[in-house]
């Protein structure tokens, strides 16, 4: 009896023990399995290749009661379908459906997808994560997630499909607010609607790091031990060929001048959570999503004339869950203007 109490034991502690590693493995690389679904539509990027998207209405032809369009940028799972029930689900809480806005949510798929699903050779694929930054894609031309944005902006730019369009909203949780806040850096698709009269906004809600234009940190002791700190896209340096072009002085013109709003969940506050960027260039930006984010706030904001276009706002109660930063009141203004949220 002993000894089966003894053997009971051991095999309770090597259970034990084994438990948070399969967990760990579980929740840390999810991403690389292949997406549960592959978007329905497709947009073309220049002759570059083709970008999977949905859409809440067919947008194949003229869509002339539309004045609002809604981009949402999922997260490192690519899991654009979750997205796109969010974003419905946003749009029904904010009393938009069947109504004036369109609904976009866009795809970026990696290799292990397109192998998945055998798709066709002219569907764009990137690393798993190299989106995020606007890595150029693998396949089939080396072009950049940026443009494929600027694709879809310039789709909505056409008076001839949208000819009473008077905002777009660029957005994204996680992964995707990533790509949105370095993409209000860079993105060239915003100049069209501009000119057409077209207001635009970009919604950053609760990413891991931030693209600072300065080699100063919130935790200096962590940039001055981590050789590439300043690299794209956590700063300016080495940055990748869709933003070579520009100084970092004209880049930080560009930004500022855009229409940010970062959404910070209160609960967001985990330096453990296993999506959360752990590399030491991120952690010279803080612990955790929450105080990452108002540091970087604060950085823009104490710049020689501020960031007066920028405005952030604290979701409370709510941590690192897309759905509930979407469907908030904070998020419900911050993507169809509806009242019930100041800043935070």
């Amino acid at each position: 009896m002993k000894l089966l109490r003894s053997l009971c034991n051991y095999l309770a502690l090597l259970l034990a023990l084994a438990m948070p590693q399969a967990w760990g493995a579980d929740e840390v690389a999810p991403n690389h399995r292949p997406v549960k679904e592959v978007a329905n539509l497709r947009i073309a990027v220049g002759a570059h290749g083709m970008l999977p998207l949905y859409a809440s209405a067919d947008w194949s032809g003229p869509l002339p009661s539309i004045t609002r369009a809604v981009l949402v940028l999922h997260g490192r799972l690519r899991n654009a379908d979750v997205y796109f029930r969010s974003a419905m689900t946003a749009q029904a809480a904010a009393g938009e459906v069947g109504t004036k806005t369109l609904m976009i949510v866009p795809q970026f798929l990696a290799g292990i997808d397109v192998d998945a699903y055998q798709l066709s050779a002219d569907t764009l694929r990137w690393t798993l994560e190299g989106w995020e930054g606007g890595d150029a894609a693998i396949a089939p031309e080396p072009v950049s997630s940026f443009d494929a944005l600027d694709a879809i902006l310039a789709r909505l730019a056409d008076q001839r499909l949208f000819p009473n369009l008077r905002q777009v909203v660029v957005a994204g949780h996680s992964g995707g607010a990533q790509v949105v806040q370095r993409y209000a850096i860079a993105g060239k698709g915003e100049r069209a609607l501009t000119r057409n009269g077209v207001g635009v906004r970009y919604v950053v809600a609760n990413p891991s790091s931030y693209a600072y234009f300065t080699g100063a940190r919130p935790e200096p002791s962590i940039a001055a031990s981590c050789p590439g700190y300043n690299n794209w896209k956590y700063g300016m340096e080495a940055r990748p060929p869709y933003l070579a072009g520009p100084s970092v002085a004209a880049l930080e013109e560009t930004y500022v001048a855009r229409k940010v709003i970062y959404l910070l969940g209160t609960l967001d506050t985990n330096p453990n959570h296993p999506a959360l960027d752990k590399s030491c260039m991120a952690e010279a930006e803080g612990a955790y999503r929450y105080v990452r984010g108002h540091s970087y706030f604060a950085t823009m904001q104490a710049r020689d004339a501020g960031a007066p276009n920028h405005s952030l706002w604290d979701v409370q109660g709510v941590g690192h869950d897309g759905d509930k930063m979407l469907t908030s009141p904070c998020g419900l203004k911050a993507l169809f203007d509806l009242p019930g949220c100041g800043p935070g």
